[in-house]
């Protein structure tokens, strides 16, 4: 599946809450984890860097929360076939990590026990880093399409 259809889902996953909603916050943190790496591996070689340190910080994130318990086939990450426009994607993607860091405060705020609070706080950090991240690919990707544009127009 491309990268922005389960970017989608995992949006509207997570817009659902419920007592499901620290898993869909790991899995959106475990898509970020599997975009980025794509990205580094395979995508525009400007973004290269940037993609792997999203890898990075999406990992932190899954790590902090712990491996919820999924069945066969639910792993969203695991069904990433392509990222199609890699501008596209980074869009999208950027718009679930603040949706997720969104979902943590309130995990946060209702929290029944300090460690679960300190949980969500530096799940937050890796969420809001990762959205810095992405942020930082789309301005060089700006960049490099202006570049061009002004190559072809010189």
């Amino acid at each position: 599946m491309d990268a922005v259809r389960l970017i989608v889902t995992s949006r509207r996953a997570l817009a659902a809450g419920g007592p499901e909603l620290l898993t869909e916050v790991w899995q959106a943190q475990a898509l970020a984890q599997a975009i980025g790496s794509r990205l580094a591996v395979a995508g525009p070689p400007e973004l290269r860097g940037e993609a792997l340190g999203l890898t990075e910080l999406a990992g932190r994130g899954c790590g902090v929360l712990g491996t919820p318990d999924l069945g066969p086939g639910e792993l969203r990450a695991a069904q990433l076939t392509e990222l199609g426009e890699a501008r596209q994607s980074l869009l999208y993607l950027g718009g679930l990590l603040g949706e997720v860091g969104i979902a943590l405060v309130g995990l946060a705020c209702s929290a029944d026990d300090e460690a679960m609070y300190w949980q969500c706080m530096e799940a937050i950090d890796a969420a809001d880093e990762s959205r810095d991240r992405v942020l930082e690919m789309l301005r060089k990707l700006a960049d490099r399409d202006q570049a061009l544009s002004e190559r072809e127009a010189g």
